[in-house]
């Protein structure tokens, strides 16, 4: 019997069953309560979709160096992640998933992953280091990639007064941004003639694409590409 898959979507609800258990229910249900608002007001004519030609972008990476799209897809695909901040419990789990059951599939297929939050580098360094991740984790700053994909969301009335009457950092001061501003949990696959191939927009962050969804979107390329060449060279 094969080893069963792991699924993010399962990791994430034992998360909730963990917080219904040990959270405030008053804070739990603010933040449910969120995530069910994001869910039924997004605006899902602007998400990033299949088949948009996405400009030449960089963005700084945590380690220094910048990450160019013409660079990340000159030999193959690139599978950008895009994730909240450094400090979000969702995304201490969801990134290391991708580790483990994105990344290795990705470098078979010659691809590049890259994970991009708005936080500014010198915060959103301490997630790569925490899971030692292998691929490039980077800063969009002033959201201005997300908000090109249309993939932004800010934080409700009662999130912020929430946050301000525990004394709790705001989302600004967490991100270094000084907005509410938050990118949508999402997976986009650019091909090498920066077209969008794949694209999938979480409005609830508590629910984020599975690593099989995306490879299959990365293989898909992959085939077509050596069918072209096949027939290139068939025709030589």
């Amino acid at each position: 019997m094969s080893p069963q898959k792991e699924s993010l979507h399962q990791i994430f609800r034992d998360l909730h069953a963990q917080r219904v258990a040990t959270m405030n229910p008053a804070t739990l249900q603010i933040n449910i309560d969120q995530r069910k608002t994001l869910v039924e007001t997004a605006d899902r004519s602007r998400f990033v979709k299949a088949g948009d030609r996405v400009a030449p972008f960089e963005l700084p990476e945590v380690d220094g160096g910048k990450i160019k799209l013409d660079a990340i897809t000159q030999n193959g695909p690139a599978v950008l992640i895009f994730f909240r901040f450094e400090g979000c419990p969702a995304c201490n789990l969801a990134l290391p998933y991708y580790h483990r059951n994105l990344y290795p599939g990705l470098l078979d297929l010659g691809a590049t992953l890259v994970a991009i939050s708005p936080q500014v580098p010198s915060k959103l360094v301490d997630i790569k280091r925490r899971h030692s991740l292998p691929f490039a984790v980077a800063s969009d700053l002033d959201n201005a990639l997300g908000r090109s994909f249309g993939i932004l969301y800010s934080a409700d009335e009662a999130s912020r007064q929430s946050a301000l009457a525990s004394g709790r950092p705001t989302i600004g001061e967490v991100t270094g941004t000084g907005t509410w501003e938050l990118p949508m949990p999402t997976a986009v696959v650019i091909d090498s003639r920066r077209v969008v191939r794949f694209a999938d927009v979480h409005p609830d962050w508590l629910v984020r694409t599975e690593a099989d969804a995306i490879l299959a979107a990365v293989a898909g390329i992959s085939t077509e590409s050596r069918q072209r060449t096949a027939t290139t060279q068939a025709g030589a």
